[in-house]
């Protein structure tokens, strides 16, 4: 697909990445680059981004398109054979005389010295996809399952490209979920996030809490100065002295108005601002909460129905093999059509199987669009928190020093410390001690 024309089937907004690519439906885009999550890279226009494999179909060349048989654009087929693409934008081929089909895996077709071309079949039999060697199980050791999600097993499986390669980002590292010490699933990476996110908040509402506190404090030392500066204590010295004593209870009361107003532009300048962004952060995490929650359960249930008709199919496979043994035994019209049906059952229960699989790698599609779109969005907006945060700390320094500029190496140290502030820093150090995962998750196949 990689150097490729496509053509797209959908509009896309390009508001579920970062850095996505706009299109309508229709429009031709030249691949760039394919990653392994479902997403590629594509240019339109002289413009560069991102959208969702599931998004295009490949066109062979330019102007051309067939919206259901592609076939391979370097190599041949022999005869009888078709190649199509998949939603998920993987080839597979089909060979109209026998039904054997098979995906392809470094190259879609091999051709050799002789002109035959060489697939890699989905199953081990040239059979139709209801016969009994048609939908083996696949091998344990290459595909392990968390939380009814499929993930490439890291012992066998090469090392999947980074979605943001040279960066910390959320979207790459928390896919799998965490294990306690006796191997049971305990806190699921998407989770790690969610409580992320909330902890900042409660920082957030401690820390104008905290200048709250230092509004209180700084509105009574204020009234007291100002008590202090009507006190009539030694207001008959006379002369000189009396004239310097006086100016000296005057400048009690300038300076309580200098506290006075330094508490008013902490309440509006630093305390209103934090409260306020955490407010809005509220309504943001709920609705990514339940939204992934919500795709979750519709890939555990899909889940659940491969499972289902893996079962039922391999009743019926096991149905047919009994059948077939009874033929040998004795051979009649009775056993015959008893063996047509259970082969026509046993078909039809692949065809289930093959169904629910393509029904939950659409799931699982769906929710990894999100997951990226939505924890690159947790990435914005923690980025927004911080940066907020040292901007109104900032602010209230600044207050300080024109409050007082005598005491300026008391917040000598914190200034130096916001300077230092680095969201991406602090997004690194975090992802090191929680990230739950280093791969995410491939397609199911049968």
């Amino acid at each position: 697909m990689s150097g490729s024309l496509c053509k797209t089937l959908y509009a896309f907004s390009g508001d579920q990445h970062q850095q996505g690519l706009k299109f309508e439906a229709g429009e031709v885009i030249n691949v760039l680059q394919v990653l392994d999550g479902g997403w590629c890279e594509g240019e339109k226009d002289g413009v560069r981004g991102w959208f969702p494999a599931s998004y295009v179909q490949i066109l062979e060349k330019p102007g051309t398109m067939n919206p259901q048989r592609i076939e391979d654009p370097s190599h041949g087929l022999p005869q009888g054979w078709q190649s199509y693409m998949s939603p998920q934008g993987r080839r597979y081929y089909v060979n109209t005389f026998t039904n054997v089909n098979g995906y392809h895996s470094a190259s879609p077709a091999h051709q050799t010295d002789s002109g035959h071309v060489t697939i890699r079949k989905a199953s081990s039999e040239p059979q139709s996809p209801g016969s009994p060697s048609s939908t083996k199980r696949q091998s344990k050791e290459t595909t392990i399952t968390i939380n009814c999600v499929t993930f490439p097993h890291p012992d066998t499986m090469p090392e999947q490209q980074l979605l943001k390669p040279g960066e910390w980002s959320y979207c790459d590292y928390f896919w799998a979920d965490k294990k306690d010490p006796q191997g049971n699933s305990s806190v699921s990476g998407f989770e790690d996030l969610l409580q992320k996110q909330l902890k900042g908040k409660q920082m957030q509402k401690e820390m104008a809490e905290f200048i709250r506190e230092r509004i209180k404090i700084e509105e009574e030392y204020a009234k007291n100065l100002a008590k202090l500066s009507q006190n009539s204590l030694a207001s008959q010295e006379e002369g000189t002295l009396g004239e310097s004593w006086g100016q000296l209870k005057k400048s009690l009361a300038d300076e309580a108005e200098v506290h006075l107003k330094f508490s008013s532009k902490l309440q509006s300048e630093v305390e209103k601002p934090l409260l306020s962004f955490r407010e809005n952060f509220k309504k943001d995490m709920k609705r990514f909460d339940h939204h992934i929650a919500d795709l979750r359960k519709q890939l555990a249930s899909r889940y659940a129905s491969v499972e289902k008709a893996r079962k039922a199919l391999a009743e019926r496979q096991k149905d047919l093999e009994v059948k077939t043994q009874q033929l040998e035994i004795k051979l009649s019209n009775k056993t015959e059509e008893d063996i047509k049906k259970a082969r026509r059952k046993s078909t039809q229960a692949g065809d289930d199987l093959m169904r629910c699989v393509d029904l939950y790698n659409q799931a699982q599609s769906k929710w990894f669009e999100e997951m990226v779109t939505t924890t690159l969005e947790l990435e914005r907006l923690e980025v927004e928190r911080v940066e907020m945060i040292r901007q109104h700390l900032c602010q209230y320094t600044q207050l300080r020093h024109e409050t007082d500029m005598f005491n300026q190496s008391t917040v000598e140290p914190v200034d130096q410390l916001l300077q230092k502030v680095d969201p991406a820093k602090d997004r690194e150090l975090w992802v090191k001690e929680h990230k739950t995962g280093d791969i995410r998750p491939i397609n199911m196949d049968i």
